[in-house]
């Protein structure tokens, strides 16, 4: 059994990073990705849908905001191959819609709408200085107030990530700024849009930019291949048709909970693994035109099983249709047409995750073995987000390592 210097699980936009800056940067270093479907991309590939390409696990975008992570990522396609849209994103009230996000762009709504809102902003919990509540119903209220709470945040968490809102912790909405008074009357006096600009291939799905990342590895990429067993004191990764791959160090995109057995590890980190939760989705292609410029919109009201809706000919120049995106515990009944089941899409921030992953995480890491991206660390991010953490990642270990 050959022994690489890296063994990469998972070809999805974290490990496809992390093996390009290895081929760029040292290509000295042998090193493998093993994939288990039969294309690079993870959650960010594109399939041809209705004579266009439609993102198959919901919607994916370059942000604007990491340029380091755009110079990198436009050496495989080009800036020029890129539309640059300004951002519209909507909420779906029922009577009217209004921008995303919900907070910043209330002056959007009736008058009458304002006030309430603007009322209810003013008791929050945040604003009044009371102390911050631990469940994540009363941080939401607390955070945002009740009318933003009962409105849109409640119900679209509950439609996306499950019913029992309380099992998730509140330390991943930290970044949520406080929603204050003064500046959100402001916005409402002086009807203040808000939004950012992001990139969308002209003429392709977003898969296709991995798609050219994977095929620039060459024969260091092998698909159908499924990770089933990992033995992290041997670094040795056994596969589900039993061919079996070594490496001085492992960097792992993938679920934890995807590999099935752990050999000759601590007996409390398989239990941990077991306890991590993820939420599924279903993407279907609906083959209408949407009276609407809205690239995306996002649909609280629970009597309606999808939480998102993309609009594909807003930012897919020639395409027609768009997309809905359903939790796959909200899906029910059967369906005409072309619809595809994510069984992983979005990890779950419950309330014991931090602990968890800290236990997990450094277990492995001192047995050279590093969780990257939404899956290997367990938290959601973007595509854009993941390309960073994995340049940095490659800072920490592989130079150092050189």
């Amino acid at each position: 059994m050959e022994i690489f210097d890296y063994l990469i699980l998972g070809a999805g936009p974290a490990g496809l990073t992390f093996a390009n800056l290895l081929r760029e940067k040292m290509p000295e270093a042998s090193f493998l990705v093993l994939e288990k479907e039969t294309q690079a991309g993870g959650l960010c590939r594109s399939a041809d849908v209705d004579g266009s390409p439609l993102d198959i696990a919901g919607g994916h975008f370059l942000d604007v905001r990491r340029p380091e992570v755009n110079r990198f990522l436009f050496g495989f396609m080009p800036e020029e191959e890129w539309n640059l849209f300004e951002r519209d994103s909507r909420i779906d009230m029922g009577t009217y819609e209004t921008g995303h996000p919900f907070e910043a762009n209330i002056w959007q709504m009736p008058q009458e709408e304002q006030v309430k809102y603007l009322k209810s902003i003013a008791l929050a919990g945040c604003n009044l200085g009371t102390p911050r509540p631990e469940k994540f119903v009363e941080w939401v209220t607390w955070k945002l107030g009740d009318r933003i709470a009962k409105a849109y945040m409640l119900p679209y968490n509950a439609k996306m990530f499950g019913a029992d809102l309380e099992a998730l912790g509140t330390y991943w909405l930290d970044k949520l700024p406080d929603v204050s008074f003064e500046e959100t009357l402001l916005s409402c006096l002086n009807r203040r849009p808000y939004g950012t600009q992001f990139y969308y291939p002209k003429k392709y799905g977003y898969g296709e930019l991995w798609r050219r990342m994977g095929e620039s590895l060459g024969d260091r990429i092998l698909y159908r291949k499924k990770a089933a067993g990992l033995d992290p004191e041997t670094k040795t990764v056994t596969c589900e048709d039993g061919s079996r791959f070594r490496a001085s160090c492992i960097v792992t995109t993938i679920p934890w909970k995807s590999v099935q057995r752990y050999e000759n590890c601590r007996p409390d980190i398989p239990e941990k693994i077991g306890r991590l939760r993820s939420t599924g989705t279903e993407i279907r292609y609906v083959p209408k035109h949407l009276d609407t410029k809205a690239h995306w919109i996002y649909v609280p009201d629970p009597e309606i099983s999808y939480h998102r809706i993309l609009v594909r000919h807003n930012f897919c120049i020639g395409s027609k249709g768009y997309w809905v995106e359903t939790n796959l515990d909200r899906v029910t009944g059967s369906h005409e047409g072309i619809a595809f089941r994510n069984e992983t899409t979005y990890p779950l921030n419950t309330v014991d995750k931090p602990g968890i992953m800290a236990d997990i995480l450094s277990y492995m890491e001192q047995r050279q073995i590093y969780g990257l991206g939404r899956w290997g660390e367990h938290q959601h991010y973007n595509s854009d987000a993941v390309v960073e953490r994995a340049m940095r990642l490659f800072e920490r270990i592989a130079l150092q390592r050189a």
